[in-house]
């Protein structure tokens, strides 16, 4: 199962609303939907909310450490209270994913997100989860810092939301219940096609 929802993101008002705080989107969702308050710890360098569920309590977290130094929140926490990197979900901004899309998966590189690196180095494993949001890419690799440090348009934001919702309703019992081949099929699954208009009948021939 999955006991520690780490969303990745800077602090600040100025950052709040940029693509790089997807990950903190998505965390400020399931403590709504779950009744959850986050609370600065000072020890774990960044605002957590623990949550007692039958199964047994999970933690989310954002780490106030700005983005670079994700793992000097996460890995103190996941170590007090004994989390393996496996039952780590980290969500983050994904710039090879387009918005309103999103991806799923145990383990890999870090495809050049900060976060992940430093999460991966603090922790000594790369086998923590992770949930991509799609932020999609400006095109030059030499704009992506200031992309993703930028408000998405409305309609980006509103394609992102949606894909937080839908991880949320779809998988977030799954990946707490640590049934992650049905979570990953919930959050892969594509939308149904809307059904093809059904033809207009042939206008009856009027007789002469």
């Amino acid at each position: 199962m999955i006991r520690l929802f780490v969303g990745l993101g800077n602090p600040g008002p100025e950052y709040e609303d940029t693509r790089h705080n997807a990950g903190f989107w998505w965390v400020d969702e399931v403590a709504r939907k779950l009744g959850g308050h986050l609370v600065p710890e000072r020890n774990y360098f960044g605002r957590v909310a623990r949550i007692n569920l039958p199964a047994g309590p999970i933690w989310l977290l954002q780490p106030m450490t700005y983005m670079n130094l994700s793992g000097k929140a996460v890995a103190p926490l996941a170590r007090f209270f004994k989390i393996a990197p496996e039952e780590i979900l980290a969500v983050h901004d994904e710039l090879d994913i387009e918005p309103g899309q999103m991806k799923f998966k145990q383990g890999g590189g870090n495809g050049g997100h900060n976060g992940l690196k430093d999460m991966q180095a603090q922790l000594g494993s790369p086998n923590f989860w992770r949930l991509r949001l799609g932020i999609g890419h400006p095109g030059d690799k030499a704009e992506v810092a200031s992309y993703v440090l930028r408000k998405p348009p409305a309609a980006e934001r509103e394609a992102i939301h949606d894909c937080i919702n839908k991880s949320i309703a779809d998988a977030l019992d799954l990946l707490i219940a640590g049934d992650m081949d049905r979570a990953l099929m919930k959050i892969h699954a594509k939308p149904p096609r809307p059904k093809p208009p059904r033809p207009e009948p042939p206008p009856t021939p009027v007789m002469p």
